[in-house]
């Protein structure tokens, strides 16, 4: 069973003949059906189903010469409604089948940006035409998750938001310098990072570490998309899964000045969320490359 299955409403779904049933009645009665040529006898296909508005199940298979579809996997996803960068992406296969994983290095998250990509279709509808590598893509991100908890915000005046902004407008700046090799730079960026350090050093020993730390983005456990976030909740929604009726939360984040949605099952949140409150919790991190061509 997908660990994640539950964040889109389908949390009592428990043996093998319920996620069959599932399974085929997303292929029978699919909401879009993709097909793209692979190699020369097989065709890649995409079936989905959404059982809420940009959320839902993609099964991937493949047709062979006989015309019998044989599945390959499938994973739940939410596609999400805002781009979250404009940096390029790179995408390498899974090893084990026909999934792939794309890289995105963004300055305004500080690591290599990991996701599972959502559009596998278009990608490689464009690796076939010997179109890569594409420039001026677009990525929208999107997160699952199976635990949060939501948290009040740092107390923050229109002056001290204005001072956060500026500094991290320079520190990005800073990153975007030392990428290139300025060493002035990389010095900056060091001795930036030992004040920080201890500042936060003297501070917590009588401060909580939330008041102290707005937000963070960082890889979580060994699986290499995922990651724990704790981020201001921008828009906050409640929707119903069509089939089991189960209530999701929809809430678009800032994290790291990083704008995605995120859903997660009514019941594995602890809190209310609202816009201006924070979020803290786990998410599989999805991903869908908007081609020039698509728009």
């Amino acid at each position: 069973m997908h660990k994640y299955l539950r964040a889109i409403g389908f949390s009592h779904i428990k043996s093998r003949k319920q996620l069959q049933d599932l399974i085929n009645s997303v292929i029978s009665t699919a909401t879009d059906r993709i097909y793209t040529s692979n190699n020369e006898n097989v065709v890649f296909t995409e079936y989905t189903k959404e059982f809420a508005t940009n959320m839902g199940i993609c099964v991937r298979g493949e047709f062979e010469e006989e015309d019998a579809f044989i599945f390959s996997h499938y994973f739940p996803y939410l596609r999400g409604t805002r781009m979250s960068s404009k940096e390029d992406v790179s995408i390498e296969r899974h090893a084990e089948k026909e999934s792939y994983a794309g890289v995105c290095d963004d300055i305004k998250v500080g690591v290599s940006l990991i996701f599972y990509l959502q559009n596998v279709a278009a990608y490689l509808r464009v690796k076939n035409c010997n179109r890569l590598p594409v420039f001026g893509t677009t990525l929208t991100l999107s997160g699952l998750s199976c635990q949060g908890t939501v948290m009040f915000p740092i107390i923050k005046n229109e002056y001290d938001k204005k001072r956060v902004k500026k500094a991290s407008k320079n520190r990005n700046e800073l990153i975007e310098a030392a990428r290139k090799g300025d060493e002035d730079a990389i010095e900056s960026l060091t001795l930036e990072d030992m004040d920080t350090y201890t500042t936060i050093s003297k501070k917590i020993q009588q401060e909580d570490v939330f008041s102290l730390v707005d937000t963070y983005f960082m890889p979580y456990g060994v699986e290499c998309d995922h990651y724990s976030v704790l981020g201001e909740i921008v828009e906050c929604g409640i929707v119903k899964n069509k089939l089991t009726k189960e209530e999701i939360y929809i809430m678009t984040i800032n994290c790291n000045e990083l704008l995605f949605d995120i859903c997660i099952n009514k019941t594995d949140l602890l809190g209310e969320p609202e816009a201006g409150r924070r979020f803290k919790g786990t998410v599989w991190m999805q991903g869908y490359i908007n081609y020039p061509d698509e728009t």
